[in-house]
This record gives C-alpha cells, sequence and structure tokens, in this order.
C-alpha cells in the first residue's frame, strides 16, 4: 500500500487510540481470571489479535462486541500440545512464552517478519539453567519445562517484556518467588504497568527494591470490566504535529499515565530549545517521531538507543536511510544518533516503511511539510489501523492506492 501526502497545515481534534501495551497486560490478567471479563476499548491492530491469538490457543475465550472482547479465562497449566500465533508482535511472545512452562508439555510459539530473530537471551539462559527446552526451529521456537517457585536473575537492560513474561508465570505456581533484576533497568515505565495491571487484577506484586520483585505464587486473578486507557505511543505522532506548530488537540491521555512515551512531548520542547541530548532508553518507541521532529526542528543528539536495532526493523539505520532522502545527515552509532539540522527538502524518491509502522508514522509526519509518497504504508495496521483516517480528520491532503 502507498501513501501520497502534500504539504499543508493542520488542525483538529484527534482522539488517542486505546494503549496498546495496557491492552496486551489487561488481555493477558483477563484469561488468567476465573470467570468472564470485559477489556475495553480495544483498537483491533495486529499485535493485539496476535495476543487475543496466543491467548485462544492457551484456552482463554476470547468474542469481540463492539469496541470490547469478552474474555473467559484458562488455566494454560493445563493446556495442551499448542501453536502460539503470535504473527510480528513482540510483546506477544515475550508475554506467552512462560505460560508456555507451565504444565510441562512441548509448545511451539510461531511468527513472522522479523520476531523470530529478535532476542531471547533472558529466556534462553533461564531455560538452559533449569534443563528446559528452547529451540529455534524452521516452524518456531519450541519449548517445554515446567516453572517452579523460586528465585530468577534476569538482566534489565534488554527488555522489560522478559520480566513481564516470567511475572504472569510465576504468579500461578505454588509459593512465593523473587525476580532480581540485574541494572540498568531500561523501559523501567514498562514494568511498573505490568504491576498495575496485575495489581488492578489482585495480584499483588511487592518491589522492596528497585532491582527486586517478589511474587506471590497461586494466587487468583480477578475477573471483571477493565477499562484501557489512551496511548501517549500512537498519540506522540499527533503531539509532534502540535509541539511543531500546528493547531492540533489530543485527546484521551491520562496525565498521570505510568506509560514512559508520556514524555513525549517533554521531549519535542528539549529538541525546540536545542537541548545538548534527549536519552530515549525508557521510551525507545518514541525514537523514530523524535528523529522526524528533530529533522523539521533543527537537528538533535539522541542517547540510549542501542536497542533500536532489535525492533520491527534496524530502527535508527531505517530512519537514517530514509532522512537522507530529505536531504538530513543521521549518524548512527552504538548508543547514539546525531541528527543534522539540514533543512528538509521534499523527497525525491519514494520512502520506504521498512515493515515498520512507527517508521511509517514517523515519515507521514514529516511528510506533512515537506510532501512525500510512503511504500509500504500498510504497516500502520500493527498497532494503530485507524492512523491514515485520523491523519486525514485534521486536513491532511493524502491519497492511498495499492
Amino acid at each position: 500500500m502507498r501513501v501520497t501526502i502534500e504539504p499543508g497545515s493542520l488542525r483538529g481534534t484527534v482522539a488517542a487510540p486505546p494503549s496498546k501495551s495496557m491492552a496486551h497486560r489487561m488481555l493477558i490478567c483477563a484469561a488468567l481470571a476465573d470467570g468472564e471479563s470485559l477489556v475495553r476499548p480495544i483498537e483491533a491492530s495486529e499485535d493485539i489479535l496476535a495476543t487475543a491469538d496466543g491467548l485462544r490457543a492457551l484456552g482463554a475465550g476470547i468474542r469481540q462486541e463492539g469496541d470490547a472482547l469478552r474474555v473467559t479465562g484458562c488455566r494454560p497449566a493445563e493446556a495442551e500440545h499448542a501453536v502460539i500465533p503470535c504473527r510480528e508482535s513482540g510483546s506477544t511472545l515475550r508475554f506467552l512464552l512462560p505460560l508456555c512452562l507451565l504444565g510441562g508439555k512441548e509448545m511451539t510459539l510461531t511468527g513472522s517478519g522479523r520476531l523470530l530473530s529478535r532476542p531471547l537471551d533472558v529466556y534462553e539462559t533461564l531455560c538452559a539453567e533449569r534443563g528446559f527446552r528452547l529451540e529455534r526451529t524452521g516452524q518456531g521456537i519450541r519449548v517445554q519445562g515446567r516453572l517452579k517457585a523460586g528465585e530468577y536473575t534476569v538482566r534489565g537492560d534488554l527488555s522489560s517484556q522478559f520480566i513481564t513474561g516470567l511475572a504472569y508465570a510465576l504468579s500461578l505456581v505454588p509459593g512465593e518467588s523473587v525476580i532480581r533484576i540485574l541494572p540498568p533497568i531500561e523501559s523501567e515505565p514498562y514494568l511498573r504497568m505490568t504491576l498495575e495491571a496485575m495489581a488492578a487484577s489482585g495480584v499483588q506484586v511487592s518491589r522492596p527494591t528497585p532491582e527486586t520483585l517478589l511474587v506471590p505464587g497461586g494466587t487468583a486473578y480477578r475477573s471483571g470490566e477493565k477499562t484501557v486507557e489512551g496511548d501517549w505511543s500512537n498519540a506522540a505522532f499527533f503531539e509532534a504535529l502540535a509541539a511543531a506548530g500546528d493547531d492540533i488537540l489530543v485527546t484521551g491521555l491520562r496525565e498521570d499515565s505510568l506509560q514512559g512515551d508520556r514524555v513525549c512531548w517533554e521531549y519535542f520542547r528539549r529538541i525546540r530549545e536545542g537541548a545538548a541530548e534527549t536519552d530515549v532508553a525508557d521510551c525507545p518507541d518514541l525514537a523514530p517521531v523524535l528523529m522526524a521532529f528533530a529533522a523539521m526542528r533543527g537537528g538533535a543528539r539522541l542517547t540510549g538507543t542501542r536497542r533500536l536495532r532489535f525492533k520491527e526493523s534496524d530502527r535508527g539505520a531505517a530512519m537514517a536511510e530514509e532522512l537522507a532522502k530529505f536531504g538530513i545527515r543521521v549518524a548512527t552509532e552504538e548508543n547514539e544518533i546525531l541528527i543534522g539540522g539540514e533543512k528538509p527538502h521534499a523527497p525525491a524518491e519514494i520512502l520506504q516503511g521498512h515493515n515498520d509502522h512507527r517508521i511509517v508514522m514517523a515519515l507521514a509526519v514529516l511528510c506533512t511539510r515537506t510532501g512525500g509518497v510512503i511504500d509500504g504504508a500498510e504497516a500502520v495496521r500493527k498497532s494503530y489501523p485507524a492512523f491514515w483516517d485520523a491523519l486525514r480528520s485534521i486536513g491532511a491532503n493524502l491519497t492511498v492506492s495499492n
């Protein structure tokens, strides 16, 4: 799919879509509870559909009711040999893999795109230490083992998703467990979101120190109605336009949200005012839109960018390649990215989306200033299927073609 965007000023109000990160967590908590839960609102993105499919494979009942999903709980330890279809969702893979290690049966997690090549170091180490099976095959990732309560030490500098997945699984086995996190802890806000979602479902994970989680075992998750807050990660693309001067109001966001990407407005301000550096270690999903914004506002230096290589694309390299088409120089180092201060011009070449939703949306932000054509624009379905409609609703002159 190809989208052509003409330059122009934008004006209007955009309602933030529901948080993909919190929807993942609430759906899993609902699936681990006895009885029925209603989770709303839900954006039917590819990532959320992947988590719903994976939970169904583990035995949960999930059906759509308008903008909500009705979830009937399951017991993952009782699931027979199952195939867990993760599509391209890293969250789904890392959240559900430990649940596949509860019953001692062979389970297979499948995926597409770059998913199955993304790092699983924490789980590979855990399985090796405990004699579990975790192997990558042509069909997916095959695992087999039976988690027990105990003490687990995990690296904190790879992804908080590993800690989240382990906490879900350990909360279901008898006995208290301790998760010790080796600093530094990156994506800390996402870990706090996990603990908030679990607490809202009646599972209290205590945290006596930042590096220690005490997970109660055999606890019962509470079913009920769950409300998904607005998504700062996807709203950031419209907040970028507002920060760049367009008259845009984004509604439906909690100012007290635990979402790490809530810092987007502060980071746009810092770039606009020429701050020496902006650290994205705790909010890596903001990096593409920050790079696009920096291209509009005279450049920037981003630090904490090491993990961008392991997303749906190598995001630093992908944005550098595309920003070059606008005449913007970008230098990517091991853990920092420098965006030059050149004024962007209309790209003479077609822009490529790199099969990455956040790359596509970041390029769209810049194209509202210069114009441009983006190929692979369907990638937004991964997190924000309504993105193009939302952009058009505030006056963007864009056309979509196959």
